[in-house]
């Protein structure tokens, strides 16, 4: 796949980039040498080989997914400013 000048244009519209006609040809080659890398990647034989997340193998440190009530509510008010019966008051903003 080749990148034209018009694509090079698009592409940096959509990316929200500015662009100088000076720097269209020199954008075009560095994406088309990257498109290229990618052809290339996709042409290694990749069956048996398991996905990984990290070149080391590890495990999620995971904890249990405990229900609980807390029962801290107390303590999580304490420092507000304002609070009843274990809530916070905020100003009214909206009239």
């Amino acid at each position: 796949m080749s990148v034209d000048a018009k694509t090079v244009r698009r592409i940096a519209h959509l990316a929200r980039i500015a662009v100088t006609d000076e720097e269209v040809e020199p954008l075009r080659g560095e994406l088309n040498a990257i498109l290229a890398f990618v052809e290339q990647l996709g042409a290694v034989d990749v069956t048996g080989v398991e996905p990984m997340t990290s070149v080391t193998p590890m495990a999620m440190k995971k904890r249990t997914d405990v229900v609980n009530d807390g029962g801290r509510a107390a303590d999580i008010v304490a420092n507000a400013p304002e609070t009843e019966d274990n809530y916070f008051l905020v100003p009214k903003v909206v009239e």
